[in-house]
């Protein structure tokens, strides 16, 4: 998918930093996976870094799509700081406290309802 569009259609920044790797429609939802490029954090650019693979997918519920819900399964990449062997990753804060949406997905619902759903 271009980048272009797939920023049209993500969070915004999440396209800078994740790719593509999957889109399923399962049960009448969307289901679009996305790993995290070995870009490394910024935090750690004074330190020589190699990626130690991916932690445990992460579903976070999005803002519809066509009507039908939408889910972003995120695989975040983590890397190892080759001096002292520490683990390390980049700090997102992507998914609303008390949910599993994206905050601009909860914001909305919030400003819609009233209240931010802790059960979606």
């Amino acid at each position: 998918m271009d980048s272009t569009l797939l920023s049209l259609i993500l969070p915004e920044g999440l396209s800078e930093y994740f790719e593509l790797d999957k889109v399923e429609t399962v049960s009448d939802s969307y289901y679009i996976y996305l790993k995290e490029r070995n870009i490394q954090p910024k935090e750690f650019t004074a330190q020589k870094l190699i990626s130690k693979g991916f932690f445990e997918e992460i579903s976070v519920r999005d803002f519809p799509l066509r009507g039908k819900p939408c889910f972003l399964k995120l695989k975040r990449r983590k890397w190892m700081i080759v001096e002292t062997g520490e683990i390390v990753f980049r700090d997102w804060n992507l998914v609303a406290e008390g949910t599993k949406m994206t905050q601009e997905f909860a914001f909305f619902f919030e400003r819609l309802f009233g209240f931010k759903p802790n059960k979606l």
